[in-house]
């Protein structure tokens, strides 16, 4: 016979605004088992889990029903005041009569109506629970970062730093990501490279960090604490342990025509290279697509003067295979394509650039090495425009590819180009089109003002609606002055487009082998935005930089440290213990049809051949599903899949479920 306690929370006004809970506990005190029932302003609070106990204990309760808010914020704390009361934790159910009830509803009489049939749920469902005991799990004590960006280079730099081993892979041959590409960071102007360089040279020389390089993640299976990962590490066509990285094969390469992706394109480089002077690893790749050596067999230059014998021509992809108890996503972002904003004549003229190419053009080590020139006739520009917002906060449907949130950081970049500008060239005229200037951050906005104040940058309220080439190789741009309400017409040798950014595109495809969850946007989606903003909700797997959203430099590295400080967490446990709602099989029942198998996304399901007691004694082997519940992470798609309803899941069982509907239905 069960003896259930049920335990309504006011939540504040939360519940109570929209609830009478007082009505809810007296309403389900008379439900079939139920022993105890009351109210508390906060069932979450010491007092609130104090009342638990009690009851627990004076009542010799079996099951536990907290009418409170989503289990995600409080379903561990219930369970864990229930078992420090003696009582089973997965005895205990929550009623979430705060985002499903109160949070949804005006009107107090159907609010408290629904409350009472929640809870009337929730105890149907208690009467059918079992008590479970979590399993435990070793801890591989070794972490795996996925991007070398920023971000990757400061989570992986921070766990080295507790002493686990961390791997980062990289796809491109270097690690620094989007940072190496900036030429100063905002708000303090610092040389982004003096900043990043010294991170890049650390991850080299730790011990406990190792670099794959030009690799990328190929498959991911396994469980928090116990995660097996394949990564492909791409043919460099070079020897990585014998190139010194001295720059003689690039000197002497015929093929000097390859667009440079490093430069955004706006100079070439040879078919064998290093992306730029920093990089980590110093060693050259050959780019298959240019070498005419890989595609007809006619030179081999490169081979012939590599004093290292570095060149292979013969090198191909590898997979290695590696054990991870954690694993980061720090995969990055890029700004969008904006080819498709034909209003403002990209793809018609070279002086009509984006803020991340005009880094280049700005920057010592760029194509024009810190000169700024006009890309199409190499003349310095006197008259620029900076087009804000160019594919972000855009209304849907985004038809060109745009997206509707905000960037966060086109605003103080523009800003920081606008003043390097005029720093750096005072005969120029600076003018910015925004709709709104935002400056969030600490020091942002007086960053702003001082663009406007101290070198007179020109800021208009308003959109560019055209940029319009002319013959005499000047720009004609057509915008609107909101304030003074009146349309411009500017005649400008330069136009910059602020870029909305996007996430990587690999960010997709790596969230669907870690079962990570994914925002319509790409981005990462985290536990809670408030309590786990770092966590994903795939445990052992945690988010670091702009996979999870747009930031600026300083929240990325503060992101990093976050991430790192949980990985840490993660690691320094021997043990884990696992979730015990785990599926099962009933053998009478399977039929051995590879069904669940099939979907089983940890690859926890096999199927072995059991003996069963056939007719006249005889003894029949029949093929059936055997589940490893150290793997299972209780997702629940093989009992879905069961076509004969041999797979069932702990804890949430289809008589449990059922049992729950008829309570609704009563």
């Amino acid at each position: 016979m069960q003896r259930i306690g049920v335990f309504v929370c006011h939540c504040g006004t939360n519940i109570a605004a929209t609830v009478d809970v007082h009505a809810v506990a007296q309403a389900l005190k008379n439900e079939p088992g139920v022993v105890f029932s009351t109210d508390y302003q906060y069932m979450c609070s010491e007092a609130g889990q104090n009342i638990i106990k009690d009851a627990i204990k004076n009542e010799k309760l079996t099951g536990a029903v907290i009418c409170s808010c989503s289990p995600r914020m409080h379903e561990a704390t219930f369970r864990k005041t229930a078992a420090a009361a003696g009582l089973n934790s997965y005895m205990v159910e929550i009623a979430n009569i705060r985002e499903q009830c109160s949070w949804i509803h005006k009107d107090k009489v159907q609010a408290t109506e629904k409350a009472v049939i929640i809870g009337r749920a929730a105890i149907a469902k208690v009467h059918l629970n079992a008590p479970l005991t979590p399993g435990e799990s070793p801890v591989t004590k070794r972490a795996l970062v996925i991007g070398g960006g920023i971000a990757g280079i400061q989570t992986a730099l921070d766990i080295a730093d507790a002493g686990y081993d961390v791997d980062i892979v990289e796809k491109q041959p270097t690690i620094g990501g989007k940072m190496t590409q900036i030429d100063k960071t905002f708000p303090t102007l610092d040389c982004a490279a003096c900043i990043l360089t010294p991170k890049m040279v650390d991850c080299a020389q730790n011990e406990k960090i190792h670099i794959f390089s030009y690799s990328e993640v190929a498959e991911v299976k396994g469980f928090v604490g116990n995660f097996t990962v394949k990564i492909r590490r791409k043919a460099r066509y070079v020897d990585e342990t014998k190139c010194t990285g001295c720059g003689a094969c690039m000197e002497k390469c015929p093929q000097k025509k390859v667009p440079n992706e490093f430069n955004l394109g706006l100079n070439n480089r040879t078919a064998i290279y290093i992306p730029f002077a920093q990089a980590v690893p110093k060693v050259a790749a050959i780019d298959p697509n240019y070498c005419m050596m890989l595609k007809s067999g006619k030179c081999g230059i490169c081979s012939k003067i590599c004093g290292a014998n570095a060149i292979d021509y013969k090198q191909t992809d590898k997979i290695v295979e590696q054990q991870y108890g954690a694993i980061v996503a720090a995969t990055g972002f890029n700004p969008i394509n904006i080819e498709k904003y034909d209003e403002f004549a990209y793809s018609q003229s070279k002086d009509v650039v984006t803020s991340l190419e005009f880094e280049r053009l700005m920057n010592a080590a760029g194509p024009t090495a810190g000169t700024l020139l006009r890309p199409s006739d190499g003349k310095h520009p006197h008259t620029l425009v900076f087009v804000q917002c160019v594919g972000s906060r855009e209304a849907p449907p985004c038809t060109k590819g745009g997206k509707e949130y905000c960037s966060k950081i086109c605003c103080m970049y523009t800003a920081k180009h606008a003043m390097l500008t005029r720093e750096k060239y005072p005969d120029t005229d600076v003018y910015v089109f925004y709709i709104d200037v935002r400056t969030p951050g600490k020091s942002f906005d007086e960053f702003y003002r001082r663009a406007v104040e101290q070198y007179g940058v020109h800021y208009i309220k308003g959109m560019v609606g055209k940029v319009m080439p002319q013959s005499d190789g000047t720009l004609l741009v057509q915008g609107s002055d909101l304030i003074d309400n009146k349309q411009l017409h500017i005649k400008a040798d330069m136009v910059v487009l602020a870029a909305a950014i996007e996430p990587d595109k690999s960010a997709r495809p790596l969230a669907t082998m870690l079962t990570a969850s994914m925002d319509t946007n790409d981005f990462f989606t985290e536990a809670h935005p408030k309590l786990r903003p770092v966590e994903s909700p795939t445990a052992g797997i945690f988010l670091s930089g702009t996979c999870q959203g747009p930031k600026d430099i300083p929240e990325t590295v503060a992101q990093a440290g976050a991430a790192a400080s949980k990985v840490i967490g993660l690691l320094s446990k021997d043990t884990l213990k696992g979730n015990p709602c785990v599926a099962h099989s009933d053998e009478n029942m399977c039929n051995g049809c590879s069904s669940c198998e099939k979907v089983c996304p940890y690859g926890a399901i096999t199927y072995i051949d059991k003996e069963f007691r056939g007719p006249n004694r005889t003894t029949l082997l029949r093929r059936v599903a055997s589940v490893n519940e150290a793997v299972c992470q209780g997702c629940g798609a093989c009992t879905v899949a069961c076509p004969s309803g041999a797979m069932d899941l702990k804890g949430f069982a289809t008589k449990q479920i059922m049992a729950e509907v008829d309570a609704i239905c009563r």
